[in-house]
Parts: C-alpha cells; sequence; structure tokens
C-alpha cells in the first residue's frame, strides 16, 4: 500500500509541475488562457487541473510563487552580500531585470488581476534582499539615509516593474532596460 501511495504522490507531483509550467507558458503567451487551455498544454484533465488548482486565480498564484521562487534564487547567486553595495546593487539590478524580462507579461497579467498590493506581498524575499542591501549601503555611507527605507525600497521595486511596463508598451528595449535603471536608480540612492 505504501508503494501506491508513493506512486500516487509522485504521479501528483508530476501533473502539478507540468501544470505549473503549462500554466507559464500560457499565461505568457495568452493572458485570457483559459483552465481548459492550461490543462491541455499540461497533458492533464480538467478534473486533475481543478483537484490541485481549485481557480484560475490560485493557479496564477502558484505560477507567480513558483516565478518569485526562483527570482529570489537567482539573486541570491549574485551574492548581494558581498563587495561594495554600489557594486552589489549593480549585479542585483542586472540578475532583477533579466527574470523580471523573461516574466514580465506573467507580472503585467498579475498586477491586473491580482492587484499591486497582493503582488507586491508575494515579492517579500525579493524585497528583503533590496532592503538588506540597501542597509549595508547606508553602513557604507554609499546611499542616502535622509529617507525612509521603506521608500526606498519602493522606489528599486516600482521602477523595476515600470521598466517592465514600458518595455511591454513599447516605450523602452528590454535590452536597455537593464542599463536605464542602473543610470536612474544609482544617483537616485547616492549618499548626499
Amino acid at each position: 500500500m505504501a508503494t501506491t501511495q508513493t506512486r500516487r504522490r509522485a504521479d501528483a507531483e508530476r501533473n502539478i509541475a507540468a501544470i505549473l509550467d503549462a500554466a507559464l507558458v500560457s499565461f505568457t503567451e495568452d493572458p485570457q488562457a483559459s483552465m481548459a487551455a492550461i490543462a491541455r498544454a499540461a497533458g492533464v484533465g480538467r478534473v486533475t487541473l481543478y483537484a490541485h488548482f481549485p481557480s484560475r486565480e490560485v493557479l496564477l498564484e502558484a505560477v507567480l510563487d513558483r516565478t518569485i521562487a526562483a527570482a529570489g534564487e537567482v539573486i541570491e547567486k549574485v551574492t548581494p552580500g558581498e563587495g561594495p553595495a554600489t557594486d552589489a546593487l549593480r549585479r542585483l539590478l542586472q540578475s532583477s531585470w533579466h527574470e523580471l524580462d523573461q516574466h514580465r507579461k506573467l507580472f503585467d497579467l498579475a498586477q491586473r488581476e491580482l492587484g499591486a498590493t497582493r503582488l507586491r506581498q508575494r515579492h517579500r524575499e525579493v524585497v528583503d534582499h533590496v532592503e538588506s542591501l540597501l542597509v549595508r549601503g547606508q553602513q557604507e555611507g554609499v546611499f542616502r539615509s535622509d529617507l525612509p527605507m521603506a521608500w526606498l525600497v519602493t522606489t528599486v521595486y516600482s521602477l523595476l516593474h515600470a521598466a517592465a511596463d514600458d518595455v511591454n508598451a513599447g516605450r523602452l528595449a528590454a535590452e536597455e532596460a537593464a542599463g536605464v535603471l542602473e543610470a536612474t536608480l544609482l544617483p537616485a540612492l547616492a549618499s548626499r
């Protein structure tokens, strides 16, 4: 019996992974993708899809959480806690933009369907990296300390997402966004 349960659990985990993979692609290619279309793309039935994700909103949140977790891992790999804070911020902006650029249509959809507040709450781990880096930069004397920390974090977070909006709207080339973000944020955050 334990073998049967183990097999069922493994099947369920494979189905969940397939659904999340298919939903990411579907939401990116067609923000209005239906649950039926996602089930077909995942190679599962609608009953299986709804058993794991009872609504489109729940599925979108799961895809978003998975994507943000992957972004957090990418940020950790650029070691924002090492080296001068200004250099670390450059690395963080480059890696964050690279991740956001790959998923900007997903984040646009999430902002429309989940709202900006819920989207920001889901970014807590990523926002924590930014805040830690900004605090370190203040301690090094390279980032401004005359404004509230929450505002400085909001500035970084908001401009990253504003860059994605501008790329989506055709006002900014994706390959220029990281440089534009760096050229905007480093002077804005520099100590006075």
